[in-house]
């Protein structure tokens, strides 16, 4: 089929189409930036910002599906800017299928639309939206989700997939930002260090939009419903950073800072960035003292039952292709 695959360029994003492109479909994808090697493989490239509705109307004609993975992610930047690429532009891809007559979508989304502050041990898809946020990143994101939620009907089968820290080879902002604050010493455990967490190799990440999307029309598929998504094996989180250091030949985490102690620090830094309009990123928020400091792993259950989803990558050998590239970044 003919499928647009929005931030193809990006992390998951390059993932989702090299999967596409190999098993036969006529994969597009628009993106801000230039990437002429997905031209390379074979995929249509489209220059544009989704928040401009033309643009994205003309990406969107002519295709089968949409799996709509662009977005502003990150914990800091303005409010604006989040609505635009989380919320505007999933309003116009919307929109855009309902327009042209595309009738599959499949909505990148993220479990952090969920998170209250509080632990998630083995919860399913039934989590509810928290009545705050302490980041424009997933209050934008929510609403992103409810609103390509509601669009599900005959017509257009709508659905969103929330993959839990996404890692692996190619990553630009996880785990090399991790071990880099490392390597710096600005890295302390937050907590006992005892949370465990779910991760999403970025393979199984890809593997799942596509299962899902062609499930979409299934009467006992997954249209109209949000799906956790994950390698099904929850970590321990601070023992799995320092085995990955430790593979790196960087000393471990030992320090430790209570939770308290870093949601201040990170309330501080925040004040003080807003008050003198500081462009960059705090080295610490309250929205990431409270992710590293609980735990957040999910059931798979559901979205093995509606879509069979079944991950590709096992976390050893996962494990291992990380850090043969990591060390080629030393």
């Amino acid at each position: 089929m003919k499928v647009l695959v929005t931030g193809g360029g990006g992390f998951l994003g390059r993932a989702i189409v090299e999967q596409l492109v190999e098993r036969g479909d006529d994969v597009s994808i628009i993106a801000r930036g230039d990437y002429p090697e997905l031209r390379a493989l074979g995929a249509m490239t489209f220059r544009g910002d989704l928040a401009d509705a033309k643009a994205c109307a003309g990406a969107v004609e002519g295709q089968d599906a949409v799996i709509h993975t662009a977005a502003k992610a990150g914990v800091w930047g303005t409010y604006d800017d989040y609505v635009a690429s989380n919320v505007k532009a999933t309003e116009n891809v919307v929109e855009a299928c309902k327009l042209m007559g595309v009738n599959k979508l499949v909505f990148t989304s993220s479990p952090s639309v969920t998170f209250d502050g509080s632990d998630a041990e083995g919860s399913s898809n039934d989590l509810p939206y928290p009545e705050r946020f302490l980041a424009y990143y997933p209050e934008t994101k929510a609403q992103a989700e409810a609103l390509a939620l509601a669009a599900n009907d005959e017509s257009l089968k709508v659905t969103a997939l929330r993959p839990h820290l996404i890692w692996g080879p190619r990553d630009p902002h996880l785990i090399p930002r991790v071990v880099d604050a490392a390597r710096q010493g600005r890295l302390k455990i937050v907590g006992e260090g005892k949370n465990r967490v779910d991760l999403t190799y970025v393979d199984n990440a890809a593997v799942a939009h596509v299962q899902a999307l062609d499930r979409l029309e299934d009467s006992d598929g997954p249209a109209g419903k949000a799906y956790f998504i994950s390698d099904d094996a929850p970590v321990v989180l601070w023992d799995w950073i320092n085995s990955l250091l430790k593979e790196l030949d960087v000393p471990p985490i030992t320090k430790h800072v209570s939770p308290k102690a870093a949601y201040t620090a990170g309330s501080m830094l925040e004040f003080v960035h807003r008050t003198f309009g500081l462009k960059s990123e705090p080295r610490m928020t309250r929205f990431v003292a409270q992710q590293l400091a609980t735990s957040h792993w999910y059931d798979m259950g559901p979205a093995k039952r509606d879509f069979g989803y079944s991950p590709v990558m096992q976390p050893d050998e996962g494990f291992k292709r990380l850090v043969e590239w990591l060390s080629t970044r030393a």
